[in-house]
């Protein structure tokens, strides 16, 4: 049986350390894993983070789209593993959908 685990997030980098740790610490393929916006316009999500930040001499940037969170999901075939992806969705600052 076939089990989709959804998790939102609020920026683009916790969306990806997330899906990083799955694929490098847990063995996930990453062709698995699927990262969007939550709505339907482009977004890296709720909160400034990453590359979208400035850099420490450089001015704010206010050109990355702040529309929706990401949201990640995994189709899992193996429910037993269902735990673990809650878990590191959970610890990269995930909110269940």
């Amino acid at each position: 049986m076939s089990t989709k685990i959804e998790y939102s997030f609020s920026t683009r980098r916790e969306a990806e350390l997330a899906v990083e740790h799955l694929v490098q610490e847990h063995g996930f393929e990453r062709t698995d894993i699927f990262i969007e916006p939550q709505g339907s316009n482009n977004s890296v999500g709720e909160e400034i983070s990453g590359s979208d930040a400035a850099a420490p001499l450089e001015e704010e940037r206010d050109d990355a789209p702040l529309e929706t969170p990401i949201l990640v999901s995994i189709d899992l075939n193996d429910d037993s593993r269902a735990t673990l992806v809650n878990d590191v969705f959970s610890e990269a600052g995930g909110n269940r959908s």
